[in-house]
């Protein structure tokens, strides 16, 4: 889910054709990366795993028994490639979930670092609200003008120049558009 696609960024540069798609499909990318994690989500993330078989149980800190359900698919990442892509889900417990794995070596609990995201279903389509589609836009220019002249750069909350466009006012620049969308998991700190 591309929140901002090439041809849009393309256009709002007015770079035509100087620039090849893969190099302005980096900064969406990276745009994305930056904004979606502070959206509402349906991602829980799993601090450690073990292997019985083929059969994979991922642990979480908190319980998820109400949270997930037998059956029901979810897109894990970071986990390695046994567990990585989408599983469904064999079993539920207060704080585990299980899922058939292509790792047939039985491996004891160990935990992961960073931690693995298990994502579930969600239903709202980010690429849809155009208040979160500007941000990501916004996002995205402002990562091309850092990445091609550094000496441009934003302003501090206490409104001095910085020269540093990538710091701590990059989300704080959309923050308004995004503020029906913000996660309070994102907000933390």
């Amino acid at each position: 889910m591309a929140l901002t696609t090439v041809s849009e960024l393309r256009s709002t540069l007015g770079v035509g054709t100087l620039y090849a798609d893969a190099v302005l499909q980096e900064v969406c990318d990276a745009s994305d990366a930056v904004l979606l994690p502070m959206l509402w989500n349906n991602t829980e993330y799993s601090i450690g795993h073990s292997n019985v078989g083929t059969v994979g149980t991922l642990y979480f800190d908190k319980n998820v028994q109400d949270i997930y359900y037998v059956g029901q698919s979810v897109v894990i990442t970071n986990a390695r490639a046994h567990f990585n892509g989408n599983k469904t889900i064999t079993g539920v417990s207060n704080k585990t979930i299980t899922v058939t794995t292509n790792h047939v070596a039985d491996t004891p609990y160990h935990p992961f670092n960073p931690y693995a995201s298990v994502a579930a279903s969600t239903y709202v389509d980010w690429a849809e609200d155009k208040a979160v589609q500007q941000a990501a836009l916004m996002i995205s220019v402002d990562i091309w003008q850092a990445r091609q002249v550094s000496s441009t750069g934003g302003v501090s909350p206490d409104f001095t120049p910085s020269p540093y466009r990538m710091g701590n006012t990059l989300l704080a620049r959309v923050r308004g558009l995004i503020a029906h969308a913000l996660s309070p998991n994102s907000m933390v700190g």
